[in-house]
């Protein structure tokens, strides 16, 4: 290999550590926010330092190899990917540190029933797995499984078009409820982004 295809490969496997990174921040929220834990939810907030600085790390190793090498046709385009795709893991993993907020300043408990109803739990459920498939589709430059993603996240877009709606009904069950209600209308409109940020993604693979 030439010393460019070893700067390549090396940046495409932080890329990669980076994906895993930010499916864990977003786990590990999805854990916080069902079993209400606070300290998880500030573990999550404390390591999105991590994913700030694998993003700068990530984006400094582009300029570099983009200085040194000068690179063409097919590298050339795989680092203007890398530079895409590394932002939107960034913004996920914000998402991420968003949802385990929301757990830290939220004073009661997330009721399962209306996560159930809204939809939450399906819908963070497919996010994560669509975030997954992401990571294997550019792993294994799988274009079929990279477009894939685009009908996927029309679950995502339903659910949130519905969410008011459902979230409605919440409320009218228990007005007690509204804080509590509004947060898991918030938490599904980052999901839903988790979704656009993944046909981003997406489109940079099949690029």
């Amino acid at each position: 290999m030439t010393q460019l295809e070893n700067e390549i490969s090396a940046l495409k496997k932080e890329l990669v550590n980076m994906w895993i990174l930010v499916q864990s921040q977003l786990n590990k929220a999805k854990e916080a926010m069902v079993q209400f834990d606070k300290d998880l939810a500030r573990e999550i907030l404390v390591k999105e330092k991590r994913v700030n600085s694998f993003e700068l790390k990530i984006d400094l190793d582009c300029e570099n190899i983009f200085a040194l090498y000068c690179p063409v046709a097919i590298d050339l385009r795989f680092l203007l990917a890398a530079l895409k795709i590394n932002t939107n893991l960034e913004r996920i993993g914000d998402i991420a540190a968003g949802i385990a907020l929301y757990v830290v300043e939220s004073s009661v408990n997330f009721d399962m029933a209306a996560l159930e109803k809204t939809s939450l739990i399906r819908m963070y459920d497919e996010a994560v797995n669509i975030l997954i498939d992401t990571r294997t589709a550019f792993e294994k430059e799988d274009t079929v499984l990279a477009r894939s993603i685009f009908k996927r996240d029309d679950v995502l877009d339903a659910i949130n078009e519905n969410a008011p709606n459902m979230v409605a009904e919440v409320i009218k069950a228990d007005l007690n409820s509204l804080p509590e209600a509004l947060y898991i209308l918030s938490i599904i409109r980052k999901l839903e982004r988790i979704g656009d940020q993944s046909k981003n993604i997406a489109e940079e693979i099949i690029f």
